[in-house]
């Protein structure tokens, strides 16, 4: 087989802003793998939160041998973007070689559309109520926190759009203190969900704690080693391709996960629609699903996921599987 790897940019629709930056374009590896009949695709966004950039990612990808199997990569590859770009495209061979979609070959039944969250770029209070207010429409909107004005932000957007339900994202920026006091206007404000509040290395705080609103472990989970560490702090887990290393993995952490009595968020990075295509299968039945990326870009992938008022729908065998 061939392995390619190339570096892709996608324009963003507007500046994203969360809690630790600002971007104006999805930068993505794109990896192709080909047995000279066909060619599988996959896509992963290195995340600097994780020590990984374009460079050190490719590296990885670059690192595998030409006859990898997907059986193999666990023991090649820690979980992580390359992973999971090789994973994604190595699901995509074999559904082409079988002339088969990658839900028959997992044994799943056809994916249904699931209803995403919409994220909103972090803004002052007034730009936020406008854009919810443009956004209104939407059932499930998501607002990434984390900064000392995150009340005024919640307020602007309930009031923006009174209808929809909310997430917040806080990116480990509050302490156990700050998540104690804000707990009931997250209530108050009808708040379903409240993704990763305290660092990843500090969440030990929330065992005991009083949590009114279902909290989500994010940054504090990758793949079913990070289970155990988990209990009695977390009552939702966050699965993104990207940090459980592909589709394989990430299967195998849901059932885990339901197992052990979580419910499920599947979740993106901000990449193409190529990126989300594995995880609407993923998210079949999840609590939230939160796979908006291709919604926050100015270009996109030629075959693209489509998203309409009963949610982002399968990918079609020209994108993906």
């Amino acid at each position: 087989m061939q392995i390619d790897v190339t570096h892709d940019i996608f324009k963003l629709a507007q500046a994203f802003t969360i809690s630790r930056g600002s971007r104006t374009e999805a930068k993505v590896l794109t990896v192709t793998i080909t047995d000279g009949a066909f060619c599988g695709r996959g896509e992963c966004v290195p995340y600097a939160r994780y020590g990984e950039t374009l460079d050190s990612v490719e590296a990885q990808i670059r690192s595998v041998g030409h006859s990898i199997t997907r059986a193999d990569l666990a023991q090649a590859l820690p979980a992580g973007a390359a992973r999971n770009a090789l994973d994604c495209a190595l699901w995509d061979l074999e559904a082409k070689q079988a002339d088969k979609r990658v839900w028959e070959l997992a044994g799943l039944p056809a994916p249904d559309p699931e209803i995403s969250a919409y994220t909103l770029s972090l803004d002052t209070p007034d730009a936020m109520r406008a854009q919810a207010a443009d956004n209104a429409h939407r059932p499930l909107l998501k607002i990434k926190l984390g900064t000392p004005d995150d009340m005024p932000r919640l307020e602007a957007v309930r009031a923006g759009a009174p209808e929809s339900r909310i997430i917040v994202d806080a990116n480990e920026g509050w302490s156990a203190s700050v998540y104690a006091d804000l707990a009931p206007h997250l209530v108050r404000l009808g708040v379903a969900l409240v993704e990763q509040p305290l660092p990843a290395g500090e969440d030990d705080a929330l065992i005991g704690m009083q949590r009114p609103v279902p909290v989500c472990a994010d940054e504090s989970c990758h793949d079913r080693a990070s289970l155990p560490a988990l209990k009695g702090k977390y009552d939702v887990i966050n699965i993104k391709l990207d940090k459980t290393g592909g589709l394989t993995e990430a299967l195998a952490l849901k059932s885990a996960a339901l197992d052990a009595g979580y419910d499920i968020m599947v979740g993106c990075m901000v990449g193409s629609s190529l990126a989300m295509a594995p995880a609407v299968m993923l998210a079949q039945g999840a609590m939230v699903t939160d796979l908006d990326g291709p919604l926050l870009l100015a270009e996109d992938r030629d075959n693209p996921l489509s998203f309409d008022d009963k949610g982002v729908h399968p990918p079609i065998a020209a994108l993906w599987g």
